[in-house]
Formats: C-alpha cells, structure tokens, sequence
C-alpha cells in the first residue's frame, strides 16, 4: 500500500479533527464512505470531547482496528478478544512513539513543554495504522 501519511495532514489542515484525519483517510480501505466516518469520529477532538483525555489521532486508529476487525455478528460477537489484542499493540505502539496517549501531556497543557505536536501525534498513529493494521503481518 502506498503511504497516505500525507493526505492525513491535508485533511487535518483542511478542519478535520485528529481522529477524523486519521480515519478517513483509510476509510474506503474498509468499504465504508468518508462522510460516515467523518461523522462517527467527530466527537472525538480534542482528547475526546475536548477533555484533552486518549489523543483523538490514536482514538481515530482504534476505530479503525474495530471496523477492520470486528465480525459484527450482533447475535454472537466473536472478535472482541482479537480486536482488543490489535488495539492494545497499536496503543503500545504508539505510547513508545509519542511518550504518552493523553492529549493534554502530549500538548503540554498548562505550564509544561509539549511532548508532540497534533501534527506529529497524526504521523505516528497513521504510521501505525499503515503497519500494524494494514502491513503485510496483519492482513
């Protein structure tokens, strides 16, 4: 797969939140429409909900685990297990990246120096969602 690290950033620049830039920009990989996922995302901003709480750019790749993931049998869910070992490794993964999954550590609220910038926290999930969720060991 060509790498669309970049069009996260456009479309981040463009007015998309963090999670929003991160999942649209692999959403037709999964069959579902931008518009959708744009929507499914939105409230996750700003830490989610502006509480400056998980990093929207990590959040928008967990979505992604679940919708690439999940086998939405609603009856009898049988991938929670599997989808959670995906998410736990792309959160570690991106934990050893950035230094932290909060929003507010990563952007060093109040007094203190930020860790990593919005811009950086989206090029790392994407890199992230590029090789663990849709590299060649996770296909």
């Amino acid at each position: 797969m060509e790498s669309r690290i970049e069009d996260t950033i456009k479309r981040h620049n463009k007015g998309f939140n963090c999670a929003q830039a991160v999942a649209c920009t692999y959403c037709d990989l999964l069959g579902l429409e931008e518009e959708t996922v744009f929507r499914m995302t939105e409230g996750f901003g700003a830490g989610m909900g502006c509480m400056e709480a998980t990093c929207g750019a990590l959040s928008g790749a967990v979505v992604l685990a679940g919708l690439k993931n999940s086998d939405g049998k609603l009856e009898a869910p049988g991938t929670k297990g599997r989808t959670y070992k995906l998410s736990k490794e792309m959160v570690r993964s991106f934990q050893e990246k950035c230094g932290s999954t909060v929003c507010r550590e990563l952007k060093g609220a109040g007094d203190k120096k930020p860790m990593h910038s919005c811009e950086a926290c989206i090029r790392d999930a994407a890199f992230i969602v590029e090789n663990i969720l849709f590299g060649e060991n996770h296909a």
